[in-house]
């Protein structure tokens, strides 16, 4: 088993950055591949980014490509989402996700076994 705790969320101004972290504990290390998911106020958990056990492989959501970053630390059990250029459609609670799987292209919430409490974030205008 692994426990994910997220942190880093809060109030940003639209063009800010944010740097959101999962910490893993647990069975950790390279095992798992690792995704952020986000939850708008009254929309669906949609797919923000996905990174392999590596961190060689990374996928991103059409809206966040240029603007977000995922990479992972394994010697620190974390991964981390830098969001640049926030916009207000970017507010949501974000999720970290663990996956078993490393193959290639898994960007549907059903795929991810492990999850995260969620952390909020904020985009004022």
């Amino acid at each position: 088993q692994v426990q994910l705790v997220e942190s880093g969320g809060g109030l940003v101004q639209a063009g800010g950055s944010q740097r959101l972290s999962c910490a893993a504990s647990g069975r950790t290390g390279s095992t798992y591949a690792m995704g952020w998911f986000r939850q708008a106020p009254g929309k669906e958990r949609e797919f923000v980014a996905r990174i392999s056990r590596g961190g060689i492989t990374v996928y991103y959501a059409d809206s966040v490509k240029g603007r977000f970053t995922i990479s992972r630390d394994n010697a620190k059990n974390t991964v981390y989402l830098q969001m640049n250029s926030l916009r207000p459609e970017d507010t949501g609670v974000y999720y970290c996700a663990a996956d078993n799987s490393n193959s290639a292209n898994r960007l549907q919430e059903s795929q991810y076994y492990y999850w995260g409490q969620g952390t909020q974030v904020t985009v004022s205008s």
